[in-house]
């Protein structure tokens, strides 16, 4: 095992990219070579966002110049993310994939969400990069990684126990998150009084992280199809999902607190907790803190899920698969 990897972030000058590009800065096995811009080129990292203190400038991506690492994190949107991750593979640089452009098994639906798919000669070859679910073998061995959703994350970490154990009967997830989850273009673009003092629901007519989260509930042995609705607060960073399932058969709150335990013992990234869990407690941190409970009025069991959305919902889960894929410990560089 190598002393350090060589790993470049393309696309650094987004809040996702920047943030990969802070972890690896300061990590003790990755040597962070070099990060790339569409929009930035020629500024420092560390002058569009001082504090995270990474003083490299970023240039234009040229992949036969900059192909030349073991590693590479790709942050661009979908459509833009899968030509550089296949132009990557055909260098054999090993790729974490920040886009929706892997995430999904099912061409047509794929298609369907997002449009043609821009490298369909790799579709369906990537991991899925959430270690937590069972995937940790895969991603090990894997050459790309797809890194979730920031929403699916935490969706699927709350209802992963009940879904393994066969009690999802339906689910209906209301899901709140800060601005910075719309990425660095649509947060400029919008006006401060928009967002403050204000709550809204916005994707209803389908947002795209819900076939994600149907794909991976049925991974784990719930057939169902999610009613999903994420709604914007005044908020830079931080998410939240209250998840309210129906049952397939009665469950006491003791048998899923012993469910929960059981499923979550030994990981380290996922706390349970008895309070309902605050996006305050989670910040900064690769953590999902969860609580479940039962409401007795109605039957339904209730599941909360915290996370920081740039940080376990994208950029330190991003890095904790590059630990698994380089055999590291999948908390250096993140504890």
């Amino acid at each position: 095992m190598p002393s350090s990897t060589s790993v470049s972030v393309f696309g650094a000058s987004g809040y996702a990219g920047a943030l990969a590009a802070a972890l690896l800065q300061r990590h003790p096995r990755f040597e962070l070579r070099t990060i790339t811009s569409r929009s930035d080129v020629g500024r420092r990292l560390d002058e569009l966002y001082p504090r995270h203190r990474v003083p490299l400038e970023m240039v234009e991506l040229d992949l036969d110049r900059h192909g030349d690492v073991d590693a590479a994190i790709v942050a661009y949107p979908h459509h833009a993310a899968a030509p550089v991750v296949a132009g990557l593979r055909e260098r054999g640089v090993r790729v974490i994939d920040l886009s929706a452009d892997f995430r999904l098994t099912d061409l047509p639906t794929y298609e369907q969400w997002y449009g043609p798919h821009a490298a369909p000669q790799l579709f369906g070859s990537a991991a899925y990069g959430l270690p937590e679910l069972g995937y940790r073998e895969r991603i090990a061995e894997a050459d790309v990684v797809a890194n979730p959703g920031c929403f699916p994350t935490a969706a699927l970490l709350g209802l992963a126990p009940l879904a393994r154990a066969g009690l999802v009967d339906d689910v209906v997830i209301d899901a709140k998150t800060g601005v910075s989850g719309a990425g660095r273009a649509a947060t400029e673009k919008t006006h401060f009084v928009t967002v403050d003092e204000n709550v809204a629901a916005y994707g209803l007519a389908g947002h795209r992280h819900a076939p994600e989260i149907d794909q991976e509930l049925a991974v784990l042995g719930a057939e169902v199809t999610v009613t999903f609705v994420p709604h914007l607060l005044p908020l830079d960073q931080g998410e939240l999902i209250s998840a309210y399932v129906r049952p397939s058969r009665d469950v006491t709150e003791q048998e899923l607190l012993d469910l929960y335990a059981e499923h979550y013992a030994g990981e380290r990234f996922v706390e349970l907790t008895g309070a309902s869990p605050g996006v305050r407690d989670v910040r900064e941190t690769n953590i999902a803190r969860i609580k479940v409970t039962r409401d007795a009025r109605s039957g339904r069991v209730l599941v909360f899920a915290a996370i920081d959305n740039l940080w376990k919902g994208t950029s330190s889960q991003a890095v904790q698969n590059l630990n698994l894929m380089f055999g590291y410990d999948e908390a250096e560089g993140l504890s």
